[in-house]
């Protein structure tokens, strides 16, 4: 048998894996309405869209996954595309779409999505057959901010709550940070910051969502990826996490490339038979994690 053939067959298994996967409808985070909602519109409704792996290659592992676009907008490819590559591999992947300051919205309304979210996958997690304890959250550029931020901001749940999935935590069990936006101070996106915190923000909020300033030994361990070239987000960003993580004494992996624009995503359409190498890397850190079967 030829290399290209293996190739070809490699290609195939995937193609039919991604067929087998199931792209379920969009739920409320809140059926009743959200906190704060502004109003009753699509952008006012906060969702999350399971996307379930082939049970054949499923490894029980779960990846709630949070798009960029400046919390202005949200890029499908960085949403949909990574909870396809993610189910080719055996995990599953909930596309979160949150609200956005495009919309009025500003912080703590952005947090409170992430965290619902990743309440819900655990209080759900029977329903779609994932494990409870292995639920991360993975976000590029300004979503990569916002996966940064619960990654900082999380809590245990609340017990007592009458919502059974208020009871659940909202701490990620591992974080995926893609050309993350990550500090509010000298390195930030600006469109990123205001949208997030407003024109005037006091220096105590740019401070508290500067996440790298809110590392502890308790944030769970991360895969960092950026570009050198990258002149949207500076490299920066995932540089000074990366340090914050080492002082901590929190595991992490940092891979930094030297070509590549900022918001490149897989750098691939399905069935990602050549994707950017971070998302070799990314695997090869998943499976360390027990996320991705070895």
């Amino acid at each position: 048998m030829t290399m290209n053939t293996i190739s070809l067959l490699a290609v195939c298994l995937v193609a039919s894996a991604l067929a087998r996967a199931e792209m379920q409808p969009p739920l409320p985070l809140w059926p009743d309405g959200a906190p704060g909602a502004l109003g009753k519109e699509d952008k006012d409704i906060p969702t999350l869209t399971p996307y379930l792996p082939d049970p054949g290659v499923a490894t029980g592992a779960a990846i709630v996954i949070c798009p960029g676009g400046g919390y202005a907008g949200l890029a499908p490819y960085e949403g949909h595309d990574y909870a396809l590559w993610l189910n080719q591999h055996g995990v599953a992947g909930f596309v979160l779409k949150y609200r956005l300051g495009s919309a009025g919205y500003r912080h703590p309304i952005m947090l409170e999505d992430a965290a619902r979210a990743v309440r819900l996958v655990r209080a759900r997690a029977a329903d779609w057959k994932v494990d409870p304890k292995r639920v991360g959250i993975m976000g590029s550029s300004a979503g990569g901010h916002l996966a940064s931020t619960l990654l900082t901001h999380f809590d245990a749940g609340k017990p007592d709550a009458a919502d059974p999935i208020e009871r659940e935590s909202s701490r990620p069990d591992i974080g995926i940070l893609c050309y993350a936006v990550i500090t509010m101070g000298q390195f930030t996106h600006e469109g990123s910051k205001e949208n997030l915190l407003g024109k005037h923000p006091s220096p105590e909020l740019v401070r508290l969502l500067s996440n790298e300033l809110q590392v502890t030994p308790q944030t769970p361990p991360c895969f960092i990826w950026h570009t050198w070239e990258d002149n949207v987000v500076p490299v920066e960003n995932s540089l000074q996490f990366a340090v914050a993580l080492r002082k901590a004494g929190v595991p992490f992996a940092l891979n930094i490339y030297q070509k590549g624009g900022h918001g490149m995503g897989l750098g691939d359409k399905p069935p990602f038979a050549h994707p950017h190498p971070w998302a070799n890397d990314c695997l090869f850190w998943l499976k360390v994690q027990g996320f991705v079967k070895p």
